[in-house]
């Protein structure tokens, strides 16, 4: 796997295979009040304590540069081109706000894709714990699943697969990123839409997790990220998985410099 710490606008700089999933958290954007109704907001999360540093932040000071028909445009790129045979056309997954799902939904209609399947990710805890003694919380996160006209691979196994699926705590990776998906909840994802030794590639790649899941499972994962201390932290969390050996190749090649973190068993 490699995670280049770049932007995926540059991905053809790199000469990436195309991918038969794209998986991708986008930013949700949701500004100043990222940590809102998180206990973060306060110092240890104790209201007596006053407000922490991350009182009134957003998450990344990148986010408002985000746009969700840009992002597109170059992530329909890196999609496999839709084969002739039936049961192995590329899809594409991305995390998203409640409110930005008919926004991917109506951009990616312009992109090629005209279909998609609404996905809910069920928790057994909530984030909100400030708003619990004033309204219903929330303890769902949301994304859509975008194909082109066949419907994608599909690794059912004989079961029944749901558009609601559980959100399992992942206590075992390193947390380096605030906004981090569990590792069994990638991994699921990628076994159900790719097959081994497919391509996966995740063009906001944040902490790397979703590229060491897709190793996990025997398939190639490239991923991009411009925030150099998450690919430095990815490092470490190589590591701590202990399962494969890291070299990490920074080059004065490209501008933001451009680490090709090569992973081999």
């Amino acid at each position: 796997m490699k995670l280049f710490n770049d932007h995926f606008q540059n991905s053809k700089r790199y000469n990436l295979p195309r991918a038969q999933l794209v998986i991708a958290d986008i930013p949700y954007n949701t500004g100043t009040n990222a940590y809102g109704s998180n206990p973060q907001w306060y110092e240890g999360g104790d209201i007596a304590n006053g407000q922490s540093a991350v009182a009134g932040k957003q998450f990344f000071d990148t986010d408002k540069d985000f746009r969700i028909s840009e992002f597109l445009h170059f992530t329909a790129r890196m999609l496999k081109k839709e084969p002739k045979e039936a049961g192995r056309a590329p899809c594409m997954i991305v995390f998203c706000a409640f409110d930005q799902q008919m926004e991917l939904i109506e951009e990616a209609k312009k992109h090629g894709f005209a279909h998609y399947i609404n996905l809910v990710f069920r928790k057994n805890f909530s984030p909100q714990v400030l708003k619990a003694n004033m309204r219903i919380v929330g303890n769902a996160e949301y994304g859509v699943l975008l194909y082109r006209d066949k419907l994608p691979l599909f690794n059912n196994r004989g079961r029944m697969i749901f558009n609601v699926m559980d959100w399992v705590r992942d206590n075992d990776t390193p947390k380096v990123h605030p906004t981090q998906k569990p590792i069994g909840l990638l991994e699921t994802l990628i076994e159900i839409f790719t097959n081994p030794g497919d391509v996966v590639i995740d063009p906001v790649a944040g902490s790397g997790v979703a590229l060491l899941a897709a190793q996990n499972l025997g398939r190639e994962g490239y991923g991009f990220e411009i925030k150099k201390e998450f690919c430095k932290a990815f490092e470490e969390t190589i590591s701590h998985a202990g399962k494969t050996q890291l070299a990490l190749f920074p080059t004065e090649t490209y501008a933001p410099q451009a680490f090709d973190l090569e992973v081999t068993a």
